[in-house]
């Protein structure tokens, strides 16, 4: 029972030796000294708290902010000694906060652990007893065989055992894992590849030995031990043999396969990062105000303190007539009476560290995050999702941003690839229609007839199907018949059951595309692959593969044609095919890849070679002589791969285009213009990574591109750092970009962190490519930790950025295709990547100046609030009288001051959205923190200082001296102490304030609506109202009834009615004169962009075109009238809703960035000529 609270409460790791020994099938030794070792359950895990935990990890996360510890250590003063104020009033506003926050936090929570039990109770199939049993993902253990079917993920960590396939092999995409969507092939042991029904895999004893779980993807170490007639066979495993949980099983029916790793023990788990409290800049900043406030607060308690003793050092002040003190009294301990003294002028001026600051950022924050849902423009209708937010606690966050880190695969892509032109024999030519126009071209033949493909452009279509490593997977199992067609070519659209799978999505896009022009590729058996040339069929003898590496930067096949004679087709990079081609148009098919390049296209070049018998005999001697070698293999395939490869004709070059998700081009430009860093962080490979790069406008094509590329040691990899550096330094004019790999990034930051930084912080735009997933997180880590400590933000779509989702400041998951792991563990998440820029630029903007201003205001208004209070000891002989009366004391935060500011913070725009989205520069008027800068806390406190001054004197000049003017002179000064005591001044003062505190919101905001209006003067009207009710009855539960009818008689008083007007006058005037004189005098951009003329902001419009969709009305109309209701915008109905002209983005020369803005939290107008 103790294991287990340990390992719930997350203190007792479940394994303790260096190895793991797994039983198949959880055949254990029957002999009675075996002691199983303990594994981890199947259960994944992305959430904080469990049942057992969440109250003491949650009251010690929210104890660890200042405020909440400084309110327990009052509450607990306040219980221990006699005080001025009950400890109500500083027990009730903590136990608020602190249960409005658990519950907030405890909500979030729930939805990530229902999110994981989505996960966590998936169908699986297990064999157990004889049989195949479903149960659920959670309840497989080590050792279970576990069957896994096409398409399905693998739901642990699987050592492969048997497939449907003979020869024991499957294939898998690790897309979710490393970012790769193409194919790769696991195997089997002979042993066990054989055993491929359930009660084979039953009688089957074998044992896996292998290291303990670690988050490296590519590593793995073990061996299994088959023990057959008595026998037992040894064979070694590697990362060939493992199935990863995440990976998806494709192009195989079904496979059988034994868990060794599970849970948060899987390599997908371990590459997650620990989950910890995030917390904001803003909440930083709150933080450092408070410890300041606090240092005023016992400045001010330890000055009152000494005054009081000061002043008592005066027999005729230390016990007067009228309070005579006890005996106790008058032997206590000097010192402790002291003590006691300063912890009540602790307690009188406590309420100058505002408790309800904390509980109405939450509720902000919580009621706040709401409108990224709601937000229209970040709906995806293809997907029908919309924007997600999992951590409300980072909203201001998103306008701080500084750097932001991307994956490639999903997130700037759409994961597809599309043919778009190619060059064969000098002349271009692009598909249209399912077939091949050469340039200049138009599909507009009366018949719909054209030229038969001849002599070349056939050779070079047939190269392409052939010249590949593509499977094909059927609806059936084997090869179609010969007599039968599986293609159908009406209109260019194939309607084959089979579908392709290919190690390099290039490859599969070009097969495709030869398939539609109709040379499809259709049948690969063992040594034989078959193509479809226009219905005919061709049969070639797959006689050798030379594989693609990233060294020769090609990869070619060598194949028997149906009529004997050999070729080889080869295809590759620029670099690595045209130097050696001796035939063929080579100085144009140059000139088109280069233009190719410069649109952004992934290009190839195809070439051939046809060999003489006697040439093929020496060319397949020197291959099997190579590939047999024992000493020097990879050096020997190298050399006869450099022999085979050369005296090439020159067949063409292919252009594929890497589709790019809608807009991501505009939205990179648009960060970039923001003043935010684009870091591309990817798994691929570096060619297709910087081809990428180039299309999306990561890389500039006038951009100098720097590479730190296969560095092998320390030395070398410092020495090009130096080098990289030494030219950034003396060509500073020109921009740069920084490709770097992870090899060569992981000597970088080993020893030369520093330096590495230093090029990174001096290029525009860096890449990192063939990242393994901890790597991703320990790039946003360096750029975290860095001096200028900037605020990050990383956004991926697969299982291999969680790390760095869970790393960067903020996280933003992709509703990709790669499974939902990132949006589990993301703090957002968002379907696509144009959504970043709304998410920034306009959201990130108005969270951050709605609760900076909030947290500003908070502070000025409690040092209006409790300044007096000081003020007020120095004319009551410091006797800790309180100016107030209790029940103001509690209500000025909660009740009479509160409800204004939680509007203003969700509904404040200081900039109209539009004008946000066509200018990303004001994004860098609130960069670094600015609104909360030291310099703005100052002013606040200093004005919060300069108001309570004229609160507290103004109230006494103009009312504390002059009894005639009370009652308009028909007091008479014998009563004046009844009238215009401590009650009536305190009264005075409070309502000064409350009016004053109010309006200076009220100047402050700039977007009004009817919530506005309402609050701010209903707040008013409230103080008024529950003032004449509190102070018009006697209370029978109250002990006093010290402010009965003082409210009454003050207001009865025209002098009072004059008091106050004027000194709210004397406190907003200076304000409201300083603000028109900088507003002209000292315009911020900001400020210019909120007097542009109204011709250039359109005007708000009928939010019911919020709902608006191509097919009539939705069902959120209802949620749309009571928004409308609820901010005023709109005064009639749907029929309002007017086509509106969109402006041109004054940023871009391209299409507007967005052609949808459709915001519920903007009130944005959209083009509503679908409505």
């Amino acid at each position: 029972m103790i294991r287990w609270i340990r390992q719930q409460l997350g203190f007792d790791p479940p394994h303790q030796s260096d190895t793991r020994t797994v039983y198949v099938a959880n055949r254990f030794p029957q002999n009675g000294h075996y002691i199983p070792q303990r594994f981890a359950d199947n259960r994944i895990i992305s959430s904080k708290y469990t049942v057992w935990n969440f109250v003491p990890k949650n009251l010690f996360e929210q104890f660890r902010r200042i405020a909440n510890f400084y309110f327990l250590i009052i509450f607990l003063v306040q219980l221990m000694i006699d005080t001025p104020t009950s400890p109500v009033t500083s027990g009730l506003p903590l136990f608020f906060v602190i249960t409005v926050t658990a519950i907030k936090q405890g909500y979030e929570d729930w939805l990530r652990h229902k999110a994981d039990n989505e996960v966590n109770g998936a169908p699986v199939f297990v064999v157990r007893s004889g049989s195949l049993v479903q149960t659920r993902s959670k309840n497989i253990r080590v050792g279970d065989i576990v069957r896994v079917a096409k398409d399905e993920t693998f739901p642990a960590d699987l050592v492969l055992l048997s497939s449907d396939r003979p020869d024991g092999t499957c294939h898998i995409t690790t897309a979710s894992l490393d970012g790769e969507t193409n194919l790769k092939t696991h195997y089997s042991v002979a042993e066990t590849s054989v055993c491929q029904s359930v009660s084979q895999l039953e009688a089957l004893q074998a044992v896996v030995e292998c290291q303990q779980p670690e988050p490296d993807l590519y590593r793995f170490v073990g061996r299994m031990t088959v023990t057959q007639h008595g026998e037992e066979i040894v064979r070694p495993l590697g990362p060939e043999n493992l199935l990863l949980r995440g990976a998806r099983l494709k192009n195989t029916k079904e496979i059988f396969g034994v868990a060794v790793y599970t849970g948060m023990e899987s390599k997908m788990a371990l590459n997650y990062k620990c989950k910890s409290q995030k917390r904001s800049a803003v909440e930083k900043s709150m933080n450092t105000f408070l410890i300041i406030y606090l240092i005023i607060l016992l400045s001010e308690a330890i000055l009152s303190t000494i005054l009081k003793y000061a002043w008592q050092a005066e027999i005729k002040w230390d016990e007067p007539f009228y309070n005579q003190k006890t005996e106790a009294e008058r032997n206590s301990s000097p010192i402790l009476k002291f003590i006691s003294d300063f912890l009540a002028f602790l307690v009188l001026y406590n309420f100058i560290i505002p408790i309800s600051l904390y509980v109405t950022v939450e509720m902000q924050k919580f009621l706040g995050s709401f409108f990224i849902g709601w937000d229209l423009d970040l709906y995806h209708e293809e997907s029908d999702q919309k924007a997600q937010v999992n951590t409300s606690d980072l909203n201001e966050e998103l306008g701080q941003v500084e750097y932001v880190f991307t994956d490639k695969t999903g997130t700037l892509t759409e994961n597809e690839m599309q043919f778009r032109e190619c060059s064969i024999n000098g002349t271009k030519y692009r598909e249209v229609n399912g077939k091949l126009l050469p340039e200049g071209m138009t599909d507009d033949s009366p018949d719909g007839s054209m030229p038969p493909l001849m002599g070349d452009e056939l050779l070079f279509l047939k190269a392409v199907s052939l010249c590949h490593t593509v499977q094909i997977s059927y609806d059936q199992s084997d090869c179609l018949a010969v007599g039968g067609d599986p293609f159908s070519h009406a209109n260019g659209v194939s309607s084959s059951p089979m579908e392709y799978y290919a190690s390099s999505p290039d490859e599969k896009a070009l097969v495709e595309a030869t398939k539609r022009i109709g040379v499809a590729f259709s049948c690969s058996n063992g040594d034989t692959m078959e193509i479809k040339t226009f219905g005919k069929l061709e049969k070639y003898k797959l006689l050798h593969v030379l594989e693609f590496d990233p060294n020769r930067r090609r990869m070619s096949v060598i194949l028997q044609t149906p009529s004997g004679g050999k070729v080889l087709f080869t295809k590759g990079a620029e670099s690595a095919i045209l130097p050696f081609a001796t035939s063929g148009e080579i100085e144009k098919t140059r000139l088109h890849v280069d233009e190719f390049a410069m649109k952004g296209l992934r290009t190839l070049v195809v070439a051939c070679r046809h060999f003489s018998p006697e040439e093929y005999i020496d060319v397949d001697k020197k291959l099997n002589s190579a590939r047999t070698a024992l000493q020097q293999r990879e050096e020997r395939l190298q050399e006869a791969f450099s022999y085979i490869e050369k005296d090439l004709q020159l067949l063409g070059a292919t252009g594929v285009e890497d589709k790019l998700q809608d807009k991501v081009q505009e939205t990179i430009e648009a960060l970039r213009l923001a003043g935010i860093k684009v870091w591309v962080l990817t798994g691929d490979k570096h060619e297709t990574a910087v081809s990428v790069s180039l299309s999306c406008g990561h890389f500039h094509r006038t951009m100098n591109i720097l590479e730190l590329l296969q560095q092998h040691s320390d030395n070398e990899c410092a020495e090009q750092l130096r080098i990289l550096s030494r030219r950034l330094r003396e060509d500073h004019v020109i921009q740069h970009g920084l490709v770097v790999d992870g090899a060569s990034l992981s000597l970088a930051l080993r020893e030369h962190e520093k330096l590495f930084m230093e090029v990174c912080k001096n290029c525009s735009a860096v890449l990192c490519c063939r990242m393994a997933p901890l790597q991703k997180a320990k790039v946003v880590r360096l750029l975290k930790t860095s001096p200028e400590k900037p605020i990050t933000l990383a956004i991926g779509d697969g299982a291999n950025d969680v790390s760095m989702i869970q790393e960067a400041h903020v996280g933003i998951g992709i509703m990709g295709k790669e499974g939902r792991q990132a949006v589990r563990n993301s703090d957002y998440a968002i379907a696509r990547f144009k959504f970043l820029a709304k998410l920034l630029l306009v959201h990130g903007h108005f969270y951050y100046i709605r609760i900076a201003t909030l947290v500003q205001y908070f502070f000025y208004k409690n040092v209006c609030f409790i300044t007096p209070q000081f003020l007020y000891q120095f004319f009551c002989l410091f006797s800790q009288q309180t100016l107030y009366d209790s029940v103001y004391l509690t209500l000025y935060n909660i009740c009479f001051t509160s409800l204004p500011i939680l509007v203003y913070s969700l509904f404040e725009q200081l900039v109209h959205p539009h004008v946000l989205q066509n200018k990303p520069g004001l994004y860098r008027d609130i960069s670094k923190n600015s609104l909360l800068s030291f310099r703005t806390f100052l002013y606040w406190t200093v004005l919060g200082f300069c108001h309570a001054f004229v609160f507290f004197f103004g109230s006494y000049i103009l009312m504390g001296e002059d009894t005639t003017l009370m009652g308009n002179g028909q007091i008479l000064r014998a009563n004046r102490q009844l009238m215009f005591g401590n009650w009536t001044f305190g009264t005075l003062v409070f309502t000064v304030m409350v009016i004053t505190v109010t309006l200076k919101l009220a100047l402050e905001t700039h977007f009004w609506t009817w919530m506005n209006h309402f609050v701010t003067w209903g707040s008013i009207a409230f103080y008024f109202i529950f003032s004449l009710f509190y102070g018009g009855i006697i209370w029978p539960f109250l002990h006093t009834q010290d402010m009965y009818f003082v409210f009454v008689q003050l207001l009865s008083s025209g002098s009072a009615w004059f008091a106050i007007i004027i000194i709210v006058i004397t406190c907003l005037f200076p304000d409201v004169l300083k603000k028109v004189l900088y507003r002209h005098l000292q315009p911020t951009s900001t400020q210019k962009s909120q007097s542009l003329p109204a011709s250039q902001v359109q005007n708000l419009s009928c939010m019911e075109s919020l709902c608006c969709y191509q097919q009539g009305q939705s069902g959120c109309t209802r949620l749309a009238r009571l928004l409308e209701q609820m901010t005023g915008r709109c005064k009639a109905s749907a029929n309002n809703c007017h086509t509106s002209s969109r402006n041109n983005r004054s940023w871009s020369d391209t299409e507007n960035l967005y052609s949808n803005d459709r915001s519920i939290l903007t009130l944005s107008p959209i083009e509503a000529t679908h409505c």
